[in-house]
Formats: C-alpha cells, sequence, structure tokens
C-alpha cells in the first residue's frame, strides 16, 4: 500500500510574485550601496533632549549602533552625517568611532549630500541614508537605498525601500549597516 502525502489544513502562504520580486530588488538595493549617510537625531538618538539646568542639550546613543559604525568603516564603506543639530558632545562621539565627514548645523542637506558624492566619486544610487524627518525627503527620494527607523514619521516611513524594526538611538544604525554588510559577504571585525 503506497503512501500518500499529508497535507496540512492550512498550508503556508505562497508569496505572491509582487512580493518576491520587492525581496529580489531590495536584496539588489543593498548589494549596490558603497557607501552609508546618516541624520543624527532621531536616527542616531532617540530623538529626545535632556536640558540641564546649565542650558546644556544631553543626548543617547547605541554602544550596539557605535559598533555597527565601526565595522563598517574598517571594510572600506566611507560614511558621512548631516544633520541639522549643533552638538559638540554628539560630533565627538562620532568622530571619536572615525567618522570623518561631519556636518552640523545643516539647514539645506542636499548641497552637503553632493559634496560628499564628489569627494568620493560616488552615484547617489550607490548610498544608503538613513533619516527620519522631514529635512531628509530630498535625498531619501534620490538615493539608492533609502532608510528610516521605525518611528520615523509617517511621510518618511511611506516613501522608503527599508524601514528598521527598531527606533531611533535603539539600533536602527547597527541594523540597516548589519544587513547590508551581511548581504555584502563583508560583515567582519
Amino acid at each position: 500500500m503506497e503512501r500518500q502525502p499529508v497535507i496540512p489544513d492550512n498550508p503556508l502562504p505562497v508569496p505572491s510574485p509582487e512580493s518576491s520580486l520587492e525581496l529580489v530588488h531590495l536584496f539588489d538595493k543593498f548589494q549596490a550601496v558603497r557607501a552609508f549617510v546618516f541624520d543624527v537625531d532621531g536616527v542616531f538618538t532617540d530623538n529626545s533632549v535632556l536640558v540641564t539646568e546649565n542650558g546644556e542639550q544631553l543626548r543617547t546613543m547605541s554602544i550596539r549602533d557605535g559598533v555597527g559604525v565601526k565595522i563598517a568603516l574598517q571594510n572600506g564603506f566611507p560614511m558621512c552625517i548631516i544633520t541639522g543639530g549643533r552638538s559638540q558632545g554628539v560630533i565627538k562621539r562620532l568622530s571619536g568611532l572615525g567618522i570623518e565627514h561631519i556636518y552640523s548645523g545643516v539647514q539645506d542637506k542636499w548641497p552637503v549630500f553632493m559634496q560628499f558624492l564628489n569627494t568620493f566619486g560616488l552615484k547617489a544610487s550607490e548610498i544608503c541614508y538613513m533619516g527620519d524627518d522631514l529635512p531628509d525627503l530630498q535625498i531619501l527620494h534620490k538615493v539608492g537605498l533609502s532608510t528610516c527607523p521605525a518611528n520615523a514619521v509617517a511621510e518618511i516611513r511611506s516613501i522608503v525601500d527599508y524601514c528598521s524594526p527598531l527606533n531611533g538611538g535603539a539600533g536602527c544604525v547597527r541594523d540597516i549597516l548589519e544587513k547590508v554588510l551581511k548581504t555584502q559577504d563583508k560583515w567582519k571585525m
């Protein structure tokens, strides 16, 4: 007597051709990344500021994000920070991680972004950009891989290629760095 295969009552859903194409498309975008550009507040930080009695504005950052930055830099990925903020503590932290291209107090991010591309001979299609709010929209529309933290504003979440499951200041930077580098087999210390 020949055995019949058991067919479950609720078979696993078959992915639609569109969703399969989207995954392949996203994988291709991860493969094409040659450099990273990040906003700070809401990306490296949780978008909150602790104001001391002396008027200092303090932010917190994820140590794991910092480890991801170091690994990406050690593996030859240029990195740039473009932020509207002017925190000397943030600049000190990020430069201490090895990021050389830090632009703070920037109101119009596009010219600074173009300057970074020209410095390294890169195309916008080779950039992964992570931003969380409206000042990031213009660049997010033009890069090869547009990304954001889970708690980015709705206008950003609705247009990016990849929305990290992690919030700003809680590992979203590490998440995208690790995914891109692992896709390219470059996640090495």
